[in-house]
């Protein structure tokens, strides 16, 4: 209790800002929700469930609060083929199966990967992103059109009239502006929810006055109202031929998921200059999307589009995540005639402006200021976020990176030579030795002109796996043929290790005397 009541004290201060960014939260993640059912190919209403029992487990159990989770377009993008294959309880069973396999993740403690993800990484996700969220809310200014084809009618989305779509992106305009200037005034709301409100008044004044602007209601093709999520149980025979259609689609849903999470962590990590927890987070996005499925959900991750925008709203606590997903429900039972006005263009106009605060436009300066390697990973993440999902995106940038890292260290490697007294030649290795330097430490020998006794001195080198192993070894054994002898001296603990553990299968001779305690250190 006294553990709850300090956190109360501490958090309080955030308690205002956070209701009032969780409704405004709330609001945005509606058309978002409808436009990833549509994507999926389930009804909207199974995509606002899902926002909310996601959301509300999610910002429950969070390691980052002020994070916002939610259904995804990656998630949705994965799930569609399933979807249209097998059916809905296929679906729900592979939730259910990808949220186990995000609590395991988390109790294994891999979460401590995502420190690996470089900087550059992050900027081409945030850049590729961007681009995502501004090329999607296009589909906004597209209606309902039905043709004819072979006598059967069929329904397909056109953009509306060139009259209607300058009127749109004018009230886009004009929320972008509120959005901006409206906390010059008053900081008493967020500028986000008061250019909703703004706009919703004004559509329905205009409404009233004999212009439709395009609504919720208009893009969804329906009333947007529901009841609470059901507990259901999917109607499938649990079998391997079952597990071996479910397992694919819930790994690779579940791996995207988490990445989405763990960078999305990260963002908020550093706007708010405040540390979350990896592992945490992962639990807590498995059980969301376990119990998801359970109640008829189409699985869900973090959010970072919404999550910017419930930190620029003032957002901080898990509080906020718990409003925005009440809120939601609220709306969906209760507010349906609230939720269906709200205008396309205000949504669009919050979701513009947080793709010009997403986008790291100073990394449009960098030219010559930062590596050139660097600039490659930064535009190919970009580029593979648009064009494939976040998930790929981010591995192609790590392993390029890993690659380039692999490639810059193997360089720096150098040797100090000594010709001793007693006739003998010391070999002074500085640098790692790995699979991306050995064949420069190679060269650094001269093997037909040293003498019978070589040194090789390890105090200031370090032998890191077993490329480095097999390229010492082979140097030995050169040497060997020569009818020359090569001793290993100061080498550190663990790199004395290594050499033990393969002492089977290298000819390596080692002055043990001269083993230095501890661990290497560059």
């Amino acid at each position: 209790m006294e553990r709850l009541s300090n956190m109360f004290e501490r958090n309080k201060k955030f308690f205002r800002g956070d209701v009032l960014a969780g409704i405004t939260v709330a609001l945005a993640l509606i058309p978002e929700s409808v436009a990833f059912a549509f994507v999926a190919g389930v009804s909207p209403i199974i995509s606002l469930q899902t926002a909310v029992i996601i959301g509300f487990l999610a910002a429950t159990f969070t390691g980052r609060p002020g994070m916002i989770s939610s259904s995804t377009a990656a998630i949705s993008v994965v799930f569609a083929s399933l979807i249209a294959q097998h059916g809905l309880d296929y679906l729900f069973a592979t939730v259910i199966l990808m949220g186990i396999i995000q609590i395991l993740v988390g109790l294994l403690g891999l979460g401590k990967y995502a420190r690996i993800i470089p900087y550059p990484v992050m900027l081409g996700f945030l850049n590729g992103l961007s681009i995502v969220i501004f090329l999607s809310q296009w589909a906004l200014f597209k209606v309902n059109k039905t043709i004819m084809v072979n006598g059967v009618e069929k329904i397909n989305k056109v953009w509306m009239s060139s009259a209607d779509m300058v009127i749109m992106l004018l009230f886009v305009v004009f929320t972008m502006a509120i959005i901006h200037f409206f906390p010059k005034f008053t900081k008493a709301i967020p500028s986000s929810l008061a250019a909703i409100i703004i706009m919703t008044i004004i559509a329905v004044v205009l409404d009233k006055s004999g212009y439709h602007l395009r609504n919720v209601q208009d893009f969804a093709g329906m009333e947007l109202k529901g009841g609470l999520p059901k507990f259901y149980i999917p109607q499938i025979k649990i079998s391997l031929d079952m597990l071996k259609v479910i397992t694919p689609y819930a790994t690779i849903a579940a791996l995207v998921g988490l990445t989405e999470a763990v960078l999305t962590l990260r963002v908020i990590d550093e706007m708010t200059d405040t540390r979350g927890k990896t592992n945490k987070e992962c639990i807590a996005q498995g059980l969301a999307n376990t119990v998801n499925g359970f109640f008829g959900g189409m699985g869900g991750d973090a959010m970072i589009g919404q999550s910017i925008i419930n930190i620029k709203s003032g957002g901080r606590t898990r509080l906020s995540g718990l409003v925005a997903s009440f809120s939601l429900l609220m709306f969906i039972m209760f507010g349906s005639s609230i939720i269906n006005a709200v205008p396309l263009a205000a949504l669009v106009g919050v979701m513009f402006m947080v793709v010009v605060g997403t986008f790291e436009w100073q990394s449009l300066k960098y030219g010559k200021k930062i590596p050139l390697q660097d600039i490659l990973v930064i535009i190919v993440v970009s580029i593979v976020t648009i064009f494939a999902d976040l998930a790929t995106a981010v591995i192609i940038g790590v392993i390029i990176s890993a690659l380039i890292f692999a490639w810059e260290k193997g360089k720096v490697i150098y040797v100090n030579i000594e010709n001793n007294e007693d006739g003998s030649k010391t070999y002074k290795i500085n640098g790692s030795i790995f699979f991306g330097s050995v064949l420069n430490y190679k060269e650094l020998f001269d093997i037909d002109n040293d003498p019978e006794n070589v040194i090789v001195d390890f105090k200031y080198a370090k032998v890191m796996d077993h490329s480095a192993i097999e390229a010492v070894n082979s140097m030995a054994e050169k040497y060997k043929k020569k009818g020359k002898k090569m001793t290993l001296i100061r080498l550190s603990e663990d790199c004395n290790r290594l050499f033990e553990n393969a002492k089977s299968i290298t000819c390596v001779d080692i002055d043990k005397s001269t083993i230095i305690a501890g661990q290497y250190k560059a």
